[in-house]
């Protein structure tokens, strides 16, 4: 059996220096994604959209083995998030968030691997999110990113610092606030986290 970790696969994006911030060109990449608002922390709509896109993920790595003899390790929770203006964005005013979930799958599940693991999911716990998701390429190109360690609630310093960064080596943001989730808070100590803190950029 084929066994794939696309976190060292792609290391130079999952696994970046908590030290030095990067710039670095994401290539397409292939999705489950599940679009949402407000605010994480209390959201129910934000707790069925992990809900969902881990059951699919954990699905979608059985179908792989039966099916097609390739095991993988489900790769780390990420999330796009932003506001309408994002000079509005702002870690003080979470319910005005807009943000899309979402778990990278290897590039051998395609479409129909997926409508398949949504019949066993939906036969099996049928979590309520999963009318929801969708599975799309997404190619978010030039980017500035950096290993944030410690509490999500600490992460301002943190984006600050890559924003400079970005600045100083003559770029400007654009798109969307990325994290990748790589810990997993309810097992690990909230100063031992560590998170990827990405942003789309391009020249001046």
């Amino acid at each position: 059996m084929i066994k794939l970790d696309l976190k060292k696969e792609y290391r130079e994006l999952y696994l970046p220096s908590a030290r030095e911030c990067a710039v670095v060109d994401v290539p397409e990449l292939q999705f489950l994604m599940i679009d949402g608002t407000g605010d994480p922390n209390t959201s129910d709509s934000y707790r069925e959209a992990l809900e969902a896109l881990y059951t699919m993920s954990y699905t979608l790595k059985f179908l792989s083995k039966e099916t097609e003899d390739i095991d993988y390790v489900v790769m780390a929770l990420e999330g796009l998030w932003w506001t309408e203006d994002m000079n509005d964005f702002s870690e003080d005013d979470k319910d005005a968030w807009s943000w899309t979930s979402m778990i990278m799958q290897p590039a051998h599940i395609t479409a129909a691997h997926v409508d398949t693991a949504i019949e066993q999911a939906r036969s099996k716990k049928n979590p309520p999110a999963l009318e929801r998701m969708r599975f799309e390429s997404f190619r978010e190109g030039l980017s500035v990113q950096v290993m944030h360690i410690g509490p999500y609630a600490e992460e301002a310093p943190t984006i600050k610092r890559l924003h400079q960064f970005a600045a100083d080596n003559s770029y400007r943001l654009r798109g969307k606030h990325h994290e990748i989730y790589l810990g997993d808070p309810r097992r690990t100590a909230p100063e031992r986290l560590r998170t990827v803190v990405r942003q789309p950029v391009e020249p001046l």
